[in-house]
């Protein structure tokens, strides 16, 4: 039995775990500087910068998945919640976990009265994209992502 629930400071080290499993899926474990602690600190501070649910399985109580997501705004279209990352355990894989969580991630975008969710997917993950297109998401073209690191 699989139960979806919002995350706590306890299960920052779990969550950090999913982050290393998908860093690793996504051939970039060397590009993780972020730490539990540090996880911790930002999530669970004064102004926490970010939220995330998690999906546990009741029989173990080990967290399976998880979704981490932020609030970022929109000169066009308002407050909009940002899904960062939804990771599912790959022995969890196949047994709508990640649908569980994507449904109570759009449930909290409503409950918190965004205007909409945004995501990236790496082109290449043609599972990830197979199970956004169920839900009629659209793609955009034209877009390129920047950063600075710091």
């Amino acid at each position: 039995m699989i139960s979806i629930r919002p995350g706590v400071r306890a299960d920052i080290p779990q969550a950090f775990a999913l982050v290393t499993e998908l860093a690793v899926y996504e051939k970039a474990a060397d590009q993780v500087t972020n730490t539990a602690q540090q996880m911790a600190d930002d999530g669970f501070g004064t102004n926490p910068l970010f939220g995330f649910l998690v999906a546990e399985d009741s029989d173990t109580n080990q967290i399976v998945g998880m979704a981490l997501y932020y609030f970022r705004y929109s000169t066009w279209k308002g407050k909009r919640l940002y899904l960062e990352d939804i990771i599912v355990t790959e022995s969890y894989r196949g047994y709508g976990i990640g649908k569980l969580l994507f449904d109570a991630t759009i449930d909290t975008a409503h409950e918190t009265h965004c205007t909409g969710m945004m995501w990236q997917v790496l082109d290449w993950n043609a599972p990830a994209i197979g199970f956004y297109q169920q839900f009629g998401t659209r793609f955009d073209d034209g877009w390129t992502n920047c950063h600075l690191d710091f």
